[in-house]
């Protein structure tokens, strides 16, 4: 009897110093898991931080460059208009100032679509077409199903293609996209693709346009897929939950 309570003692040591140890490793796991996502949300902001500052570095560069450049040389032929020449100043200074505008209106589509609450993302993704028009042909295929969503998520959504189409002209060698938007029951899916060179995505993901992107999809809760064949262009499929 003694020893049938010694074994069963044991035993019960034994199941409860392994219950303390699986409990002890589920928490060791918890805490390794929730300092991982610390690390990881501490990376994302300092990577949107320096996407910020990278931003405002090219509207900075751009303003100088291009819209002062402009205005100096829009200055210098005010001054000196020769009553002879007339005709042919003033055409140069409506061509001054339509380059201005449009500089100015560039300039304001990077730091906020303003006009995207007003139009709707459809209208706004139009607009796009018009402006990239001499640098590729960009088509959109849109479900005639699609209902406007909140302010946030349609500047988001205008966000990845305009980033998306921004890195292709950078880097791919494409003349193509192709923006799909399709509604589903419980989910948005946008689809977009180039007929460029594509990447590695593995030796690409550090770059910020992906990470602009990423962040972005994440930001309305997205999840996504990059499919990409070197050499026949890429593709990202997204799904945004309604």
């Amino acid at each position: 009897m003694v020893v049938l309570i010694l074994v069963l003692i044991i035993i019960i040591s034994f199941i409860l110093l392994a219950y303390r140890t699986f409990i002890q490793r589920i928490v060791q796991e918890k805490d390794a898991q929730f300092q991982a996502e610390l690390e990881y949300q501490k990376q994302l902001t300092l990577e949107n931080i320096k996407g910020q500052e990278d931003e405002r570095k090219r509207i900075a560069i751009t303003v100088h460059d291009d819209i002062g450049n402009r205005l100096n040389i829009l200055s210098l032929w005010l001054n000196n208009l020769e009553p002879e020449n007339q005709e042919a100043s003033k055409k140069v200074i409506n061509s001054q100032i339509t380059e201005l505008i449009d500089s100015t209106r560039n300039i304001s589509h990077s730091l906020y679509p303003v006009n995207l609450e007003k139009l709707g993302l459809v209208l706004y993704l139009q607009e796009l077409v018009t402006n990239l028009s001499y640098k590729l042909n960009l088509s959109l295929y849109i479900d005639n199903r699609y209902e406007r969503k909140d302010i946030f998520t349609e500047v988001q959504i205008y966000r990845v293609i305009q980033e998306f189409t921004s890195n292709v002209i950078k880097h791919s060698n494409a003349d193509e996209v192709s923006v799909y938007i399709r509604k589903h029951q419980k989910c948005l899916t946008m689809i977009l693709t180039d007929n460029g060179q594509s990447f590695d995505y593995k030796t690409a993901s550090k770059g910020m346009g992906l990470k602009n992107i990423e962040s972005r999809i994440a930001s309305v809760k997205g999840i996504y897929k990059w499919k990409n064949k070197i050499g026949k262009g890429s593709r990202i499929i997204i799904n945004i939950p309604l």
